[in-house]
């Protein structure tokens, strides 16, 4: 078994952590579970408690919570220059955007369940839909008004995949839009190789863009 494990489910949070391991250039192995109650089993949670992906084995013990496993990956291999260390200057703003992903990625969790988890139309609330939507987009508005430079802080680093990899989560519900400073971050972000090597095409979303449905 490799050293470094990772348990993901295409096109969900653990992507980032993915896509990190890719940028970091360390071996690892890949364990693809399914988007289904495989998760709740006692094998998966023993390695994340609360039966959700990502779970990271590494270092003899199990990781969980996307921010966390950035940044215990980003001290662990600090020669990637992914991280900012303790005494940095962006070391503040570095932990603030990474994690400000999860801000995004609980809007688009809602929305997933909202759109794709509840399948009988009557589970579904369209205001709920409208509302999360909104607030994705006061997220974008967030990165929109930061980026003075091509990435979030001086040089490309973990905090542009964690945001950047919510933020692909998110356009399934909220276009970018009017926003083209974002929009360029975003197609930087998407060309590098860590991401193409990272992204699924196949997964949790069955459609590039879920509508708000009338009513």
């Amino acid at each position: 078994m490799a050293d470094i494990v990772l348990h993901h489910v295409p096109q969900s949070r653990s992507q980032r952590v993915l896509w990190l391991l890719h940028e970091l250039g360390v071996e690892f192995e890949l364990r693809v579970w399914p988007f289904d109650k495989t998760l709740r089993s006692a094998d998966f949670l023993a390695l994340n408690p609360a039966g959700r992906v990502p779970a990271l084995e590494i270092d003899g013990r199990s990781l969980w919570e996307t921010g966390a496993i950035a940044e215990y990956l980003c001290e662990r291999f600090p020669e990637a220059g992914l991280g900012r260390a303790p005494g940095h200057g962006e070391r503040a703003d570095w932990l603030i955007w990474v994690h400000f992903a999860e801000t995004i990625s609980q809007h688009a969790a809602a929305l997933t369940q909202q759109h794709v988890a509840l399948r009988e139309d009557w589970m579904r609330s369209p205001t709920v839909m409208k509302l999360e939507a909104a607030r994705v987009g006061k997220c974008f508005d967030a990165i929109e008004a930061r980026l003075d430079n091509d990435w979030l802080l001086a040089d490309f680093s973990a905090a542009d995949i964690c945001v950047a990899q919510a933020t692909a989560m998110a356009r399934h519900f909220h276009k970018v839009g009017d926003r083209p400073k974002m929009a360029a971050w975003l197609d930087r972000c998407t060309a590098r190789p860590g991401w193409v090597a990272s992204d699924s095409h196949a997964g949790i979303y069955g459609q590039e863009f879920y509508d708000v449905p009338a009513g």
